[in-house]
C-alpha cells in the first residue's frame, strides 16, 4: 500500500473525510489519471491547508504556509524551471548554506534525489517544506516572467501564422504578411530577452544556436548562466531581429559582423554592443550591455584606494606622458579608462580618442571608431589626431610597434596619452615596450604610469560569513602582507587579528556575491627607475625598484580587500594566479 493511501485512509479513520467519497474519488482519480489529492481538495471533501498539514505530520517533516510570499528571481534561477514542474518543487530561500524548497511528493524517490543534486551543485544542503498545491502553484506562477512572457509571444507568432495561412492571401501581399507574422511576435521576443539582462545586471547576452534549440545565456559578475532555450526554428527571426536594430546586413550570414543599438530602461540609456560570428548551427550573437552610469564611475568605486589613488589622482594632472593599463580581456581596464577620462574632461581641454569599439559616448570628448578593413587602423588615426589640436589622447590598446612608436612621439610633443597593453602585471609593461621596438631612452621620458588590474567577485555585504585558512594561505597572507611598506600598511587601518570571509548564500544574494570589485598594482616612473630602465631593465631590477616606491602588488592589494571583507581570498588567488 502506498503512502499517499497511508495518509488518506488515516484521514478517513479520523472521520476528516468521508470513507465513501474517498473511494469514489479513488476511482475516478484512477480512470481520469488524475492526482488523488488534487481532486479530492478540488471536490472540497477536505480543505487543503488541512490536508497538507496532516500529511506532514505523517512524513514527519515541516509544513510551510506561503500566504503570499514570492521568491525573487535570484533564488528561482537555482532551480530550473524544468526540474521544478517535472518534480514538483520550488525554491523558497537561502539561509546559512541551507536551499529551502517547498516539495509536494517529498516522500517520492526520484523528487529526493533530484533535490539533493540541485542544492549540491549550488554548494548548498537542502532543506525541504511540505507546502500545498495553492501555494506551489503560485510560486510557479512567478517562477520566470522570463519564460512565460517568452512562451506568450511565441504563442502569438504561432496564432498569428495559423490565422493568415486560413486567409485568401494575394500573392503581392504575401512577404509583407510574413514579415508582420515573424517580427511582431519576435520583437517581443528579443525585447524581453534584453529586459530581463538588464534587470538581472548582465554584462553580455549570449545567444547560441544548437542542433535542436537555442540557448540564451546572460553574464552575471563574470558569470554565464543560462536562462532559457528557444526553439532553433525561430533562430533566423531573432538574428535577423537583432541586425535591424543594430543596422547589419541580414542577408550576410557567412562572415561576422558588428553593429550597437541603444534602448530607454527608465531613465537610464543603456547602449548594446553587438558582434555576429558563423557558427556550425547558425550564426551567434553576443549583446554586450553598456550601461553609461557605470561605465562612468568614481575611481574609488572601482577599487583605487591609498598609494594608488594618491598616485594616479597626482599623475593624470600632469601635462604630458603615457599612461598604460595592463591585463587580460575582460579585466575592467576600458572602465578605468574611461573613469580616467571622465576626470579630465574639463572646459578648455580637446580630449580626442581612438576606439575598437566606442563602449561608452562621453559628451565633451572626440571619440573616433577605428576600422581596420578600410585602412584606418590605430596608427593611422594617431597621425590624424595630432594635426586636430588634442590636449589629451585616449587610444584604445596598443597591438604593435607603429603604434608604440606614435604614441611615445604624441608623449614627447607634449601630449598625455591613455592606452592599454597586454602583459601580465605593471612590472612586465617596460620589458614589453622593448621588444615592441621601443628604444630604451625614450620610456622614461615618456612613460609616467603603468596599471595592472583584475575584476575579482565582491562578497554580499550582508551575506559573508568568517572562514578559517588553511596553513597554506595562512602563510601566503603573512609573507605577503609582511612585504608591503609599513607606512602604506598603516593607512588600512585593519584591525589584529584579521579576519578573512567566504559567501554566505542567502535570500537577497542566493550566492553570497554582488558584483565585482577591481584589485590594482600601480608602478610610477622615478629617477631610480629611470637609471634601471637605461642600464639593465630585467623584471627582478624592476621588481626592487617597485617595493622601494611602495608599490602594492594586486595580490597584496587582493588580500587587504579581503581582509575587510569586501572580496573572497579564494577568488583574489584565483584571479591574480590565472
Amino acid at each position: 500500500m502506498s503512502k499517499q493511501k497511508d495518509i488518506l485512509d488515516i484521514l478517513a479513520s479520523k472521520n476528516l473525510i468521508e470513507v465513501k467519497a474517498l473511494e469514489q474519488a479513488k476511482e475516478e482519480a484512477e480512470r481520469n489519471n488524475r492526482n488523488l489529492e488534487e481532486l479530492i481538495v478540488e471536490k472540497g471533501l477536505i480543505t487543503e491547508q488541512k490536508l497538507y498539514q496532516s500529511k506532514a505530520e505523517f512524513l514527519k517533516i515541516p509544513f510551510k504556509e506561503l500566504a503570499g510570499y514570492k521568491p525573487g528571481p535570484d533564488i528561482l534561477k537555482l532551480v530550473p524551471l524544468e526540474a521544478a514542474q517535472h518534480y514538483r518543487f520550488v525554491p523558497l530561500n537561502v539561509d546559512n548554506d541551507i536551499l529551502e524548497v517547498g516539495v509536494l511528493n517529498p516522500e517520492d524517490i526520484d523528487t529526493s534525489e533530484a533535490l539533493k543534486f540541485i542544492a549540491h551543485r549550488n554548494n548548498l544542503a537542502p532543506k525541504a517544506y511540505l507546502i500545498t498545491l495553492s501555494d506551489f502553484r503560485s510560486v510557479l506562477k512567478e517562477y520566470s516572467n522570463l519564460k512565460g512572457e517568452i512562451k506568450q509571444a511565441l504563442d502569438e507568432l504561432k496564432k498569428e501564422i495559423e490565422r493568415e495561412e486560413k486567409r485568401s492571401i494575394k500573392e503581392e501581399d504575401e512577404g509583407k504578411i510574413e514579415k508582420i507574422a515573424e517580427e511582431a511576435p519576435i520583437s517581443k521576443v528579443v525585447a524581453l530577452i534584453i529586459k530581463h539582462a538588464i534587470d538581472q545586471d548582465a554584462s553580455d547576452i549570449h545567444i547560441e544556436p544548437g542542433e535542436k534549440a537555442i540557448r540564451v545565456r546572460f553574464r552575471i559578475d563574470g558569470v554565464l548562466y543560462t536562462n532559457l532555450t528557444l526553439p532553433i526554428r525561430i533562430h533566423p527571426a531573432v538574428v535577423s531581429r537583432i541586425k535591424i536594430l543594430s543596422h547589419l546586413k541580414i542577408d550576410e550570414t557567412r562572415k561576422p559582423q558588428d553593429g550597437r543599438f541603444f534602448t530607454q530602461s527608465g531613465k537610464k540609456k543603456i547602449d548594446f554592443r553587438v558582434s555576429t560570428f558563423p557558427t556550425y548551427s547558425g550564426e551567434k550573437v553576443v549583446m554586450r550591455i553598456l550601461d553609461p552610469t557605470i561605465g562612468l564611475r568614481e575611481l574609488s568605486d572601482l577599487g583605487l584606494e591609498a598609494r594608488n589613488l594618491d598616485v594616479l589622482k597626482r599623475t593624470i594632472q600632469k601635462p604630458h606622458g603615457i599612461i598604460l593599463l595592463t591585463g587580460p580581456t575582460g579585466s575592467g581596464k576600458t572602465t578605468t579608462l574611461y573613469s580616467i577620462l571622465h576626470i579630465l574632461n574639463e572646459e578648455g581641454v580637446n580630449i580626442v580618442s581612438l576606439e575598437d569599439p566606442i563602449e561608452y559616448f562621453i559628451d565633451g570628448v572626440n571619440q573616433s571608431q577605428v576600422r581596420p578593413e578600410i585602412g584606418y587602423t590605430f596608427a593611422t588615426g594617431l597621425r590624424h589626431i595630432l594635426r586636430q589640436d588634442p590636449d589629451k589622447i585616449m587610444v584604445g590598446e596598443i597591438r604593435d610597434n607603429e603604434t608604440a612608436a606614435l604614441a611615445i612621439h604624441a608623449a614627447l610633443t607634449g601630449h598625455l596619452v591613455l592606452s592599454t597593453l597586454h602583459t601580465n602585471d605593471a612590472i612586465g609593461v617596460i620589458p614589453r615596450l622593448i621588444d615592441m621596438g621601443i628604444d630604451r631612452y625614450l620610456i622614461p621620458p615618456t612613460l609616467i604610469l603603468a596599471i595592472a588590474q583584475r575584476l575579482v567577485q565582491r562578497l554580499c555585504p550582508n551575506s559573508k560569513k568568517e572562514m578559517s585558512l588553511s596553513p597554506e594561505m595562512r602563510e601566503m597572507v603573512k609573507r605577503e602582507l609582511g612585504t608591503i611598506d609599513q607606512d602604506q600598511f598603516k593607512k588600512f587601518k585593519l584591525k589584529e587579528p584579521l579576519t578573512f570571509y567566504e559567501p554566505k548564500p542567502s535570500r537577497e544574494c542566493p550566492k553570497g556575491i554582488k558584483g565585482r570589485i577591481a584589485i590594482y598594482e600601480i608602478l610610477e616612473m622615478t629617477p631610480e627607475l629611470e637609471e634601471i630602465v637605461l642600464k639593465e631593465a630585467s623584471e627582478s631590477n624592476i621588481k626592487q625598484e617597485a617595493k622601494r616606491q611602495g608599490m602594492v602588488t594586486m595580490l597584496q592589494d587582493g588580500i587587504l580587500k579581503a581582509s575587510r571583507g569586501l572580496v573572497g581570498l579564494e577568488e583574489v588567488k584565483k584571479e591574480v594566479e590565472e
